[in-house]
């Protein structure tokens, strides 16, 4: 059975398509920059190695985007299907799915409405989410099934003492003003991927997993079930994020609102907390934390303490679950600073040294490849830490492949 799942963004889409019987990655790639003209960037892999990365003046919609990727699919000289048909089904990552996805599900009419209702919770996402599942409707017809999995899914059993907010109750009953919890497709693969590694005792483990990108996101997991995670009602709360603010305290909207008097519409307040706050915003840099770690290195002094506060509050987080869950037995890494950024693994687990956290820094600066997990902490440290790199694609073909 051939899966090819879609992860479209605000600007990207990224597929891959996988053989769920052996799950054998065939192809993947990503479309970039798809609604800036002449700038948009294909790159296509085959069995890891790159074919195509190149800039198109072609693409300029999802729609086109996919048009291009069925061109290459069935490419003569270079794709990996002979006809359309051999795609089985295609799955879609959606971000929040409220409370009426607790699993996958087929995309209908209904389904679309409910992605739609939910986008003023995440309106980064669920909007783009919703461009691509409709582009592919359009490119790809009825014939082939269409599946959305949820980041939400993964929190709908989180304690009520835990997801409830303190605000009017009546809230909850009317509007379901609640915390949800997000990127939990990678919390969940990364979390199983360290017990097929470590072969812990699902039922006797506490686990901490960091995912750490442009979106952060933080998830205790005790005995196997979610305890607590960073992001709340949308995936704007947590750690401070590439343009995305992270938690504060509600008075710091009020008074923007009271000082900038040209605030008039919530699209503007949504702006500034989405895509102009976060490291974007302390280092006045970029939200690329790439970008920042060169400047820090340079002396820059924004740059410098837009990695203090993110590093103090990871830290925070850590802390709080660990205190959550009366211990820990281990703390996991990934995203893409979680992946491939060492000083700041480094700079986190000292701060746990107290509970004999032990990491060898010799292997955690020298990570080529975390795909199958990297063992960073020494064989005597209380608490082990993993680097894992995440693979949501599997995991949404693998969600499918169980449903079907």
């Amino acid at each position: 059975m051939k899966i090819l799942v879609i992860n479209s963004g605000s600007s990207s889409l990224k597929y891959k398509l996988i053989n769920i019987i052996n799950k054998k990655v065939i192809c993947y790639g990503n479309i970039e920059r798809i609604f800036i003209k002449n700038e948009t960037i294909f790159s296509y892999f085959v069995n890891n190695k790159k074919v195509i990365y190149e800039k198109s003046s072609n693409i300029t919609d999802y729609e086109s985007a996919l048009k291009y990727l069925i061109k290459i699919l069935l490419d003569n000289n270079i794709g990996v299907i002979k006809n359309i048909q051999e795609i089985d089904v295609i799955g879609h990552r959606v971000v929040h799915g409220g409370k009426y996805f607790a699993k996958p599900v087929l995309i209908n009419s209904d389904v679309c409405e409910k992605i739609k209702e939910l986008e003023s919770l995440a309106p980064l996402h669920n909007h783009a989410n919703l461009l691509g599942i409709k582009s592919c409707q359009k490119i790809f017809g009825s014939e082939i099934k269409q599946y959305a999995v949820f980041d939400t899914s993964y929190y709908l059993d989180l304690p009520d003492y835990v997801y409830t907010y303190s605000v009017p109750y009546e809230y909850y009953e009317k509007y379901n003003i609640r915390k949800y919890g997000f990127h939990g497709i990678s919390h969940k693969y990364v979390i199983e991927k360290y017990f097929e590694i470590s072969k812990k005792n699902i039922n006797n483990t506490k686990i901490i997993s960091c995912h750490l990108g442009n979106g952060s996101s933080i998830t205790a997991v005790k005995n196997g079930k979610v305890v607590e995670t960073s992001m709340g009602i949308s995936p704007l709360g947590g750690v401070i994020m590439g343009t995305r603010s992270g938690s504060l305290d509600p008075a710091v909207i009020f008074q923007i609102i009271k000082k900038e008097k040209n605030l008039d519409k919530i699209e503007k307040l949504e702006e500034i907390f989405y895509k102009s706050s976060g490291l974007k915003s302390i280092s006045g840099i970029s939200s690329d934390d790439r970008d920042i770690t060169i400047q820090e290195n340079l002396g820059n002094k924004r740059a410098i303490l837009a990695h203090k506060i993110m590093i103090h509050q990871i830290i925070k987080y850590i802390g709080g679950y660990i205190s959550v869950m009366n211990g820990c037995d281990a703390i996991i890494f990934t995203g893409g600073i979680g992946e491939n950024q060492p000083v700041h693994r480094e700079r986190i687990c000292e701060s746990f040294e107290y509970l004999n956290l032990k990491i060898n820094k010799n292997i955690n600066n020298n990570i080529i490849n975390s795909e199958t997990g990297v063992k960073i902490s020494f064989d005597s440290s209380n608490i082990d830490v993993y680097v894992i790199s995440t693979n949501e694609e599997l995991a949404i073909a693998q969600e499918i492949s169980n449903i079907l």
